[in-house]
């Protein structure tokens, strides 16, 4: 099965090899799609999270990897932390001892080896071993003795530090002076946390031999959860286990990364350690690669939520696709349409996948009085592209044959010579004119100008409707006298309208005369050519809008003449009136 994205469809998983990679991190990176060596930085940081990551890069590590990183920490511990009511006094820590009544004093005093501190007047007092909450009513007792009638206050100054050793699957091994206010995850900064072989999930504070609590760092990372971190004490063990199985979560996730299984987690329980999916995600499936599969079940897709439940196993990878570049059914799809011109609400509206263009119509309020249905202009993005790309190989092939055509005429004479000269800078403006030209995307609807309606035509997405109002000129442009718009008149013909404009001039081709409808299509003096006709537009009755372009003549034996004509080219690839001024 091949698995669809990126990463899946690069490599076949069912010929990768896991000793390829240096380790699991390394093989989901390579999963992911990362490549590695255009960043040194991002290859070491596998091995190393404090080194830079190239921002380029997806920054896929090993979940909890960011909590031992960075400036922080090695920090000094923090000593204004509030000390708590079970704090046990030791050597080294300092008492600040306040008495006001009938006695006033203020001291400072240090707890000695011997675990006691010394008062003016008062003498020696054994306070090792004293919880701080109990530290008022030891000292007031002793110093009860000596005077009367006075009220006592006690806080902790400077305090000691204490040595742990951290132990195990650590980054920095080895006994580890920190504050006596110290917590497991404190030491765990101080010693860089777990190694690549490390737990996260498995940390052990061992006091006289004996586990006194275990400490989950998902706990923390994932809940906020610091209720099982504990004050470490002197001469306390961390030990750090080995890392459990491991599986890598890739894809359209929130936080793609590698996660540490405990016993009995699930699929679901990696995606919310994964931060659940995008908004963008498809949430009905997973892939999940096996590394420990060497056939063609290596890759499974995952069908969400039934396999929501489903258990995995160490060296797994788990992928989420995203919804983006994935195009649904047309018939799935809601159509998004632009209508404009003659109608009661101009605007852009989403319609149904069923959905043709007198929906559209009556979305946008119906036609108004002045619509002018037969010179309804519909354009299609996906046609558009089409036309283009024919249109540009059209015109490559235009330019093979005009090169051909120079090539294998001979000129006989000076003058032969210099028209063909004149022929060929003839041909490469006509081509480049054509080049600035682009279709637009018309669909010529076909309407029927005595019984004007728009078709049952179902739209696409980014489809435009453009109804005009009614036209009253009739254009006349090309090689004639006076080329301009003139007034329509019903029942007029197309002649009457090149007689006003003066008629072809001598040198226009009178046989190729066209007339551009408003409703895009055309209708050609070749068209009309046959036993019974004299291959003129001659009753041809005009219509409002009507376009009629007259062309030069051009040499019979060209390429242009015998077999891309002008009405060929306006008409495969929906220039329109444009195209006319642009070529004219």
């Amino acid at each position: 099965m091949q698995a669809p994205g990126q990463g899946f469809s690069q490599t076949p998983l069912e010929r990768v090899q896991p000793y390829q990679f240096d380790d699991f991190e390394r093989y989901v990176r390579k999963m992911a799609g990362i490549d590695e060596s255009r960043s040194a930085a991002s290859a070491s940081a596998l091995r190393d999270p404090a080194a830079a990551i190239d921002p380029a890069q997806p920054d896929i590590r090993r979940f909890g990897a960011d909590l031992m990183t960075g400036p922080q920490t090695m920090a000094a511990p923090d000593y204004g932390a509030l000390v708590p009511a079970d704090y046990v006094v030791a050597a080294g820590d300092e008492l600040l001892i306040t008495l006001w009544g009938s006695v006033d004093a203020d001291m400072r005093a240090t707890v000695d080896r011997s675990g006691r501190i010394s008062l003016p007047r008062v003498g020696s007092i054994m306070v090792a071993g004293t919880r701080y909450a109990d530290l008022p009513d030891v000292i007031g007792r002793r110093v009860g003795q000596v005077f009367k009638n006075f009220q006592i206050s006690v806080g902790l100054g400077q305090l000691r530090s204490v040595r742990v050793y951290v132990t195990g699957f650590a980054k920095r091994p080895g006994a580890h002076f920190v504050a006596s206010l110290s917590t497991i995850v404190n030491v765990l900064m101080r010693s860089g946390g777990p190694s690549s072989a490390g737990s996260f999930r498995h940390v052990e504070l061992r006091r006289g031999g004996q586990a006194v609590a275990t400490f989950d760092l998902y706990d923390l990372l994932l809940k906020g959860d610091k209720s099982a971190d504990r004050i470490v004490q002197a001469e306390d063990v961390l030990y750090i286990g080995p890392v459990g199985p491991q599986v890598g979560m890739i894809g359209s996730i929130n936080k793609p990364a590698v996660f540490e299984l405990k016993p009995g987690e699930t699929v679901q329980d990696v995606l919310n350690m994964a931060g659940g999916f995008t908004a963008v995600a498809d949430r009905t499936r997973l892939t999940i690669e096996r590394l420990s599969e060497r056939d063609d079940k290596r890759i499974v897709q995952l069908h969400l939520p039934e396999a929501a439940n489903q258990t995995l196993a160490s060296g797994d990878v788990l992928r989420a696709f995203s919804n983006v570049d994935t195009r649904l059914s047309a018939q799935l799809q809601n159509k998004r349409i632009r209508v404009e011109g003659e109608v009661g609400r101009p605007g852009e509206y989403v319609l149904p996948a069923d959905s043709t263009l007198a929906d559209a119509l009556r979305v946008a309020g119906g036609l108004t009085p002045l619509a002018y249905v037969f010179g309804t202009e519909f354009t299609r993005e996906s046609v558009r592209a089409r036309q283009q790309e024919n249109y540009e190989r059209a015109l490559r092939d235009l330019e093979v044959e005009f090169a051909k055509a120079a090539y294998t005429r001979k000129a006989l004479s000076a003058d032969e010579a210099a028209a063909q000269a004149a022929a060929g800078t003839g041909s490469s403006v006509l081509i480049q004119r054509l080049r600035e030209v682009r279709p637009n995307g018309r669909v010529v609807l076909q309407i029927d100008a005595a019984a004007p309606e728009i078709p049952p035509l179902v739209v696409e997405d980014g489809d435009r409707l453009y109804v005009p109002a009614r036209p009253n000129t009739v254009g006349v442009f090309g090689s004639v006298f006076n080329g301009g718009n003139y007034l329509f008149a019903q029942g007029r013909f197309v002649d009457d309208f090149l007689k006003l404009a003066g008629g072809p001039t001598r040198g226009a081709d009178a046989d190729s005369v066209f007339v551009l409808r408003a409703n895009g299509s055309v209708v050609s003096a070749r068209q009309r050519s046959g036993w019974l006709s004299s291959g003129t537009l001659a009753g041809v009755v005009a219509q409002p809008g009507d376009t009629i372009f007259v062309p030069e003549e051009v040499g019979k034996t060209t390429f242009v003449q015998n077999a891309k004509e002008w009405t060929q080219i306006l008409a495969q690839f929906g220039l329109g009136v444009a195209a006319i001024h642009s070529l004219k």
